[in-house]
This record gives C-alpha cells, sequence and structure tokens, in this order.
C-alpha cells in the first residue's frame, strides 16, 4: 500500500501546536486515548479514516505525532497497525509512547429503535470480534457490515436513511451523532481494554520505565530452534519479554518473522547489547523505545542492568592486562 495523497496544508511555524492525526471521525476510543495525554489534547488533532492513513499522515511529514490502536485485550494485536508500522512506515518512524485506555463497547441505534428491529450491525471489525458471544445471543442471524472505526459506525448510522441498523460504539460517539445507547457494555469480557502508541520521527527519551518493540526476521527460518536462539539473547541478559507474536513476513508462504516487546530502553546497555547480538545474526526492524504504561517499579530490570555493568567492568578489567605485541 502506498500512502494516499492528501491536500497541501501551509508552512509550520514554531509556534504552531504540533499536528497529531489519529484514527477518526470525532468519538473513537482512539480520539479518547488522545484526549486521555495533556500535551497531545492541547495539540492540533487530525482525523484519518483509516488506521494507515494515520500512521502515513506522520510518516510524510504531514503531521508530527500520531495515535493508533496496537492491542486490545480481548481480540489481541491489531494487524494493520503491526504491519504498517513494519513493512510500510520507514525506518525514521518509531513508537514515542503507550496510552491505555478502558473500552466500553455498546449497541447504538437510532432514538425509538428497539432490539428486535435491528437487522444489521456495523463497526470496525476488532470491535465486533469483541462482542462475538453478545451479538450471537442476543442478534443471532443479523447481518455484521465492517467501518473504518466505531466511531464512523456510529455517524453512518445515524446518518442513514435505511431503518433496523446499530452501531457497535463508545458512548461518546452515540452522543455526538444523535443516537441512543440500547445496550451497554457488550463486550465479551468485563475486563476489556485497548493499548494505543504515539508514533513519531525519532526514538523517544528514556524514562526509566520503558519498553522497546522489534521486529526480528530469521536468517534461517528452516533451521529447528531458531526462535529458541532468539529468546535466549533475552534470558542471557535477563530482559523480560511482554509480548510476542509470530507474522507473515508478506515474502513468501510459510515465512514469519517475530514481533517483540520487551522491558527497556535503547539507552540500556542491556538493551544496546540485545540488539547488537541479534543484528549480527539476523534482520532486525527496530520500532522504538517508549514509555511504559503504569506504574510498576522496573526493579527486575534494573537489578540485570547492574549486574551487566559489574560484569562488563570485570571484563574491561581483564582486557587491560592484555600485552600488547
Amino acid at each position: 500500500m502506498s500512502p494516499p495523497a492528501h491536500s497541501p496544508r501551509g508552512p509550520r511555524t514554531s509556534a504552531a501546536p504540533p499536528r497529531v492525526a489519529f484514527l477518526g471521525p470525532s468519538g473513537t476510543f482512539t480520539e479518547q486515548a488522545l484526549l486521555s495525554q495533556p500535551d497531545l489534547a492541547a495539540a492540533e488533532s487530525v482525523p484519518m479514516r483509516s488506521i494507515a492513513e494515520t500512521i502515513f499522515e506522520v510518516d510524510s511529514g504531514r503531521a508530527e505525532l500520531g495515535v493508533v490502536p496496537i492491542e486490545n485485550a480481548i481480540e489481541g494485536s491489531v494487524n494493520e497497525t503491526l504491519d504498517t508500522l513494519a513493512f510500510e512506515a520507514s525506518e525514521h518512524l518509531f513508537i514515542q509512547r503507550e496510552i491505555v485506555v478502558p473500552v466500553d463497547l455498546n449497541l447504538c441505534v437510532k432514538p425509538g429503535t428497539k432490539l428486535s428491529d435491528v437487522k444489521a450491525v456495523v463497526s470496525i471489525p476488532h470491535a465486533s470480534a469483541q462482542c462475538r458471544d453478545w451479538l450471537a445471543t442476543k442478534l443471532p442471524g443479523v447481518e455484521v457490515h465492517a467501518s473504518n472505526s466505531t466511531a464512523e459506525a456510529a455517524r453512518d448510522v445515524a446518518r442513514s436513511r435505511a431503518s433496523g441498523r446499530a452501531a457497535i460504539a463508545p458512548s461518546l460517539a452515540a452522543k455526538l451523532y444523535g443516537l441512543e445507547v440500547l445496550a451497554a457494555g457488550i463486550h465479551d469480557h468485563p475486563d476489556n481494554s485497548t493499548r494505543f502508541v504515539l508514533i513519531g520521527h525519532g526514538i523517544a527519551a528514556r524514562t526509566g520505565h520503558d519498553k522497546s518493540t522489534m521486529v526480528v526476521f530469521q536468517t534461517h527460518q528452516d533451521r529447528p530452534g531458531g526462535l529458541l536462539t532468539i529468546l535466549q539473547e533475552f534470558n542471557a541478559r535477563g530482559i523480560n519479554l511482554t509480548k510476542l507474536e509470530s507474522r507473515p513476513t508478506k515474502r513468501e508462504l510459510g515465512s514469519y518473522c517475530f514481533f517483540i516487546d520487551f522491558e527497556g530502553h535503547l539507552s540500556d546497555e542491556l538493551v544496546a547489547d540485545v540488539l547488537r547480538s541479534l543484528g549480527a545474526k539476523h534482520e532486525v526492524r527496530f520500532l522504538g523505545s517508549y514509555a511504559a504504561a503504569g506504574r510498576e517499579a522496573g526493579a527486575r530490570r534494573q537489578a540485570a542492568g547492574k549486574a551487566w555493568r559489574e560484569a562488563s567492568r570485570w571484563v574491561d578489567g581483564l582486557r587491560a592486562r592484555v600485552q600488547l605485541p
């Protein structure tokens, strides 16, 4: 996919607030994630029609930053985000921050519509999938249509002249587009949240509670134990993985790469060391080091870093004793 064409915008000035692209229109959970961050809420928000367009808007420089969903607690990874970042965006684009937002999905309809009137449900497929059991139980046989976002679904239902249409959307979108919440909290599991990432150019500064993300392409995929050798690099340095997922490389059938989230920042000596080791043996795409959501202390990472520094000083001391020829 190539970046879509956009109308030119006026020149930027140093005093102008940054543009932050997000999956729109207004009322999406992505916008809620954006507004939950004071610095982003003060910026100029730019709604986009799709996740890929949001990423391309930032990659091209038409927006300084972008917010996109990357993982849901129920449905898992958002593949469009992973694939666009790894395979289509330039290597100058990095994840800057993660934002976790509770997700409350509702069945939203035009005022006066009853559940028995609903003949079609529309939403972004990732949201519809989070309500699969509820839909099968409460609306068996009802058609489920795809939209680009939950808010777009709400807007389309509000504008549609057809009767019996409902949207799976947040309550904010229902309010914005004049819909009623016919059924609230219809997601299949109570603890539902989505992880969003802020993307931009350059690698974010170390905060002391950080994550990093990379994609590793195996050099020899037909050799047994290939994944184990990758994981051993992290284990040997005491680096904790927070997520591991395989995705097709889009090069040939049966060819896979590994998306890896792990604790630590590129500035940490251990992280730099594991990148050097993996980069010497495999093709690696680094997607960024960024502030992690939550308030965990990261004591394990700090202890591992201290042990590595002590070992490094020991090795440096031994090297200093090597006699010159």
